[in-house]
């Protein structure tokens, strides 16, 4: 780890961190000594660090009940209207240091933790990460959560409590293998388990058409427990819930088929349903239709609706009297936003409880379940769109096939109205797919029944509508948006780049941290010599951390003054990590072909899991590490070019590498990236971009001026004209020599010599059948970097950049993006108000 700071620069380092008045210092000393007085008298005389961080956990946790208990309250007595965000996805990451900064506690701890002789950073990580998301869906539902809280909106994250997150990557022998994330092992100190509300989900079964209406009968019955965790709002005292759903078996489970007497067996039988929670399925934009993960969505649709509708009625203006019907104000005062399709039961299953269970009329309950909620989209890859088999949910949810076949008649009865004899429409619009096998359109599902509909990014957004969804965006135009995704400054800034934050406070006051647009006001600095100096400063010192880490954890040694070129994201071929790839194998054969000749030294570090059952990803990451394997161990390069793969990417890693960047890769092909957020990390963090034409990189390069960041290559318009035209890979491949020579290197096993046809299979994607056109944005992708080459030569223009960037990054906080959802799709408006803390009388 970096060295212990003197006394002197922890005193320096306070600015942002909040002054540590001397009470709450002794008073964390006191709370800490208790949780590990109590944790040392129940097991044993010798504290470990796994205790100390435990101690520090709960000191902690006590300054969140009182206000996470008053919010709650608040709410309950004031009544707003409540925001239910449901993902299958919630990539947390860590959350000690998180809870530290958004409550101003994070210089009494220090403060407190040093006096007792121990490192808090040392402590920090000793916590696992909560890894229950795959990349930038899970990891934006966590960023939301954050703004929802500092914004005072009365939001609830709603998701499934896996008891095993996003596999744990090691690399060995140059592959990927993946090791279980046991993440639960030690215990989780921030959830707490709440089996006063646990609630029963149903499958299978049959349906029954009676005259008192449908019933579902002979079902299946799995218990959700829930279990909360706080979410802090900044320094605003308003404490937020995520409520995640594990599955139970019922006490009686199998007994009842099991009278001969097996009951041993019976109760074994009991994980079988509890393996609805037990893992997160690890595809990134993919699509696997299987069986357990359908369950999984509809568990956590069917038992938090349950709960939404248990909240509605106990509140205020809700309606007490169980019988009475009233839901004409359930939209007023409910918002469901679907993350992607995972969640798309939400539709049926609020119309059966609407229809079945409460009586409602079925055009009342159409217009409520359109009203209540909103569909995000977060994708275009046709493999990543959920296509349910009819025969699926025959089996497992015969009364949602019901509705969702009587839904879409409606629908297609309605289109018919406006295009008559257009078969062909109602064919493309139709939510159950004809063909061999009968599926149901997931997308198409949550267009129909929400009244609203978004892209992530402005381009994805015009995606969306005009190609995507264009049918139904001819129907309905104003249904559909675009809603940019942000970060939250608080974690993105703030707690994983205290130094920057720090500088950027002195010069224009604490103010962006709740609202990030105030970064513009750093444009007034762009020539300040000392502000340059200062920045190119802090970048060092977070260089020379990383190189530092780097050192201790994986014995790699790195060159601190090097440029550090960061592209970490999943290994997926449309975000061309091949391309970073074919770069370095360019830059390799330079150096061997003039070695005397001056360059830029790199440091290439490419960072990313491949989901498992994903070949292609798999080879990518093998052709990196053997591609690093013979650059690193080439004595004619030396220092001037590293090749690293980041092993066990995850968020808390993001947090220590992307502070550390000089460049920022976001080089998918254009059209392919929704929107991207690690983009913005880097934007925010003090690194330069090169990157193409898609997804936020746009609106970065409105944002920033284009000329501020490295763009290249094909636009939309270009890769759709290269469509029409065929693309040819063999073409690139005879005109550019430097392609072709690397090319024939992976090839012919210049880079696996002892497996000379290792790379057959990527070869032969590349050269016959790449969907994501690498070769045809090489040139201009060589050409580029070489510009970036030319400006890294000049340190001070390349910082005066970097400020031009980080003032221009304001749009891209997730409180902006929020504050437009609230606006423009909840229908409620943040509030800028503090609740009062416990010590204080309420209003």
């Amino acid at each position: 780890m970096a060295e212990p700071l003197s006394d002197g620069d922890r005193r320096k380092q306070i600015s942002v961190r909040g002054i540590a008045g001397l009470g709450d210092v002794a008073e964390v000393r006191k709370s800490f000594n208790r949780h590990l007085h109590f944790t040392l008298v129940k097991d044993r005389n010798v504290a470990t660090p796994r205790d100390y961080y435990f101690a520090l956990a709960h000191t902690v946790r006590d300054h969140l009940v009182g206000r996470w208990i008053r919010t709650q309250q608040h709410y309950y007595e004031r009544d707003p209207k409540r925001i239910y965000y449901l993902s299958l996805e919630f990539y947390m990451g860590r959350t000690l240091q998180n809870t530290m900064v958004n409550l101003g506690l994070q210089n009494a701890c220090d403060e407190a933790i040093y006096q007792l002789g121990l490192d808090l950073e040392e402590l920090e990580e000793i916590e696992e990460d909560a890894g229950l998301g795959n990349g930038g869906l899970g990891r934006l539902a966590a960023c939301f959560l954050d703004s929802m809280a500092t914004l005072g909106l009365a939001a609830y994250g709603y998701g499934i409590r896996y008891e095993f997150g996003i596999f744990n990557q090691k690399i060995v022998d140059g592959w990927q293998v993946e090791e279980a994330d046991d993440w639960l092992r030690y215990g989780n100190p921030w959830e707490k388990a709440r089996p006063e509300y646990m609630l029963p989900v149903h499958f299978y079964g049959r349906v029954d058409h009676t005259p008192e209406g449908v019933k579902w009968i002979n079902t299946q019955v799995v218990l959700a427990m829930p279990y909360d965790t706080p979410v802090p709002g900044y320094k605003n005292n308003t404490v937020n819930t995520m409520r995640l759903w594990s599955a139970k078996a019922p006490n009686d489970f199998n007994l009842q088929e099991f009278n001969m007497g097996d009951y041993i067996e019976a109760v074994l039988d009991r994980n079988l349903a509890e393996n609805i929670s037990r893992v997160l399925y690890p595809n990134d934009n993919f699509f696997e239709g299987k069986e357990l993960r359908l369950k999984q969505e509809y568990f956590v649709v069917a038992a938090t609706l349950q709960d939404i509708i248990r909240r509605f009625k106990s509140s205020k203006f809700g309606c007490r009297d169980p019988v009475r019907t009233c839901f004409e104000t359930f939209p007023d005062k409910v918002a469901i936003q679907l993350n992607d399709t995972h969640p798309a039961l939400s539709i049926p299953e609020l119309m059966r409880i609407l229809v079945d269970v409460e009586k409602v009329d079925w055009d009342k309950a159409w217009e409520i379940t359109k009203r209540t909620c909103a569909y995000t989209n977060h994708t275009v890859l046709p493999e990543a769109l959920e296509r349910w088999p009819v025969s699926m949910f025959e089996k497992l949810l015969p009364r949602h096939l019901e509705i969702i076949y009587a839904l879409n008649q409606m629908h297609l009865d309605r289109v018919a109205a406006l295009y008559p004899g257009d078969i062909d429409r109602l064919r493309r619009m139709s939510v159950i797919e004809e063909g061999d096998c009968k599926r149901i359109n997931m997308a198409h599902l949550c267009v129909i029944g929400s009244h609203a509909v978004n892209g992530v990014a402005r381009i994805h957004s015009d995606i969306v509508k005009n190609s995507v969804f264009k049918d139904f965006y001819e129907l309905d135009p104003e249904k559909f948006q675009n809603k940019t995704n942000g970060i939250t400054p608080r974690r993105w800034l703030l707690l994983c780049n205290p130094g920057l934050a720090d500088i950027i406070a002195e010069k224009i006051g604490e103010g962006f941290i709740t609202d990030l647009s105030q970064l513009k006001k750093l444009l007034d600095f762009i020539n300040n010599e000392t502000f340059i100096r200062d920045v190119a400063k802090v970048k060092q010192e977070n260089k020379l951390k990383f190189a530092a880490y780097l050192e201790e954890q994986y014995k790699v040694k790195i060159n601190p003054s090097s440029m550090f070129d960061v592209q970490v994201k999943r290994i997926h071929e449309y975000k061309r990590q091949l391309l970073n790839c074919l770069h370095a194998i360019t830059l390799y054969n330079r150096i061997r072909g003039n070695p005397s000749k001056p360059s830029v030294p790199r440091t290439i570090m490419i960072g990313g899991k491949a989901a498992p059952g994903y070949h292609m990803a798999k080879m990518i990451i093998k052709l990196i590490t053997s591609v690093g394997e013979v650059i690193n161990n080439d004595p004619y390069v030396g220092d001037k070019l590293k090749v690293i793969f980041l092993e066990n990417y995850r968020v808390s890693l993001a947090e220590k590498v992307i502070p550390a960047a000089d460049l920022s890769q976001q080089i998918s092909t254009a059209g392919t990236e929704a929107s991207g957020t690690g983009n913005m990390k880097f934007m925010v963090n003090g690194a330069l971009t090169i990157g193409t034409m898609d997804g936020a990189n746009v609106e970065m390069a409105e944002e920033a001026g284009e000329e501020n960041l490295f763009i290249f290559g094909m636009r939309v318009e270009d890769v759709e004209a290269l469509d029409r035209k065929g693309y040819n890979a063999r073409e690139y491949y005879e005109r550019l020599p430097e392609l072709r020579q690397a090319i024939d290197q992976i090839s012919s096993g210049f880079f696996s010599p002892r497996d000379p046809g290792c790379f057959k299979d990527i070869v032969n994607m590349l050269m016959y059948h790449d969907r994501f056109k690498v070769f045809a944005d090489y040139e201009a992708y060589i050409k580029c970097q070489g510009q970036v080459d030319q400006l890294f030569m000049d340190p001070r223009e390349w910082t005066k950049k970097v400020i031009r960037n980080i003032a221009c990054s304001g749009k891209f906080s997730s409180d902006r993006t929020i504050t437009e959802y609230a606006r423009e799709i909840w229908g409620v408006e943040p509030s800028a108000t503090k609740i009062p803390p416990p010590n204080l009388p309420r209003d």
